[in-house]
């Protein structure tokens, strides 16, 4: 099966810019798309639709102190990352913090991150923590999750490697106290099941 996605030029630097506000309401097909595309890949293995997605992604549209950063090769978007403050997150994912004493006002939250397989190893992900982080100024804390999958898991590829070396570079340490629950449908399956994400943080 052969793909009508041209290569990335590789010459070409990546544009990395940062949305707030009604700038971003634009930008929500695209996320949307991508959000289906990366997310179908270990470890989430999300089984989602673009129509549930640019529903889900309006609150950073409408959320002040909520931002998306999007890389570009040209005009194209081949990645995105999204972040907001904690107190405007669902209830599940401000759960955890408020039973471990931690004022959700004083947290940062990032969201998701994507980015097209082509373009992975290129620095983009940095990018999208300094772009994130700067727009944590006056939180005390930062904080994101990542769903947890067994090593056995029948779906992860042999040459799976996880973030967690990247992220601890990054300032970042798993927070075992830290669990919330999210539900969806994993690819291959007929229902939703719940699962389970531990968060990373670090302190600003």
């Amino acid at each position: 099966m052969t793909s009508s996605r041209a290569p990335p030029r590789w010459w070409l630097p990546i544009r990395v810019d940062t949305y707030t506000g009604a700038a971003i309401a634009p930008l929500l097909p695209d996320l949307a798309r991508l959000r289906v595309e990366v997310f179908r890949e270990f470890p989430y293995l999300y089984d989602g639709d673009t129509a549930y997605e640019e529903k889900y992604l309006r609150i950073y549209a409408e959320t002040q102190g909520a931002a998306v950063i999007i890389a570009r090769d040209e005009k194209r978007i081949i990645g995105a990352s999204t972040c907001l403050p904690l107190a405007a997150e669902m209830n599940s994912v401000q759960k955890p913090f408020r039973e471990a004493g931690i004022d959700i006002a004083t947290v940062f939250y990032f969201g998701e991150s994507v980015l097209e397989a082509p373009y992975r190893g290129r620095g983009i992900g940095v990018s999208f923590f300094e772009a994130r982080e700067a727009q944590a100024e006056g939180y005390e804390m930062t904080a994101f999750c990542a769903v947890q999958r067994p090593d056995d898991h029948p779906l992860r590829p042999k040459n799976y490697m996880n973030l967690h070396d990247f992220w601890r570079h990054r300032g970042y340490h798993p927070s075992p106290e830290l669990v919330c629950s999210m539900t969806w449908r994993d690819v291959g399956e007929a229902a939703e099941t719940t699962k389970q994400l531990k968060f990373w943080t670090k302190d600003l």
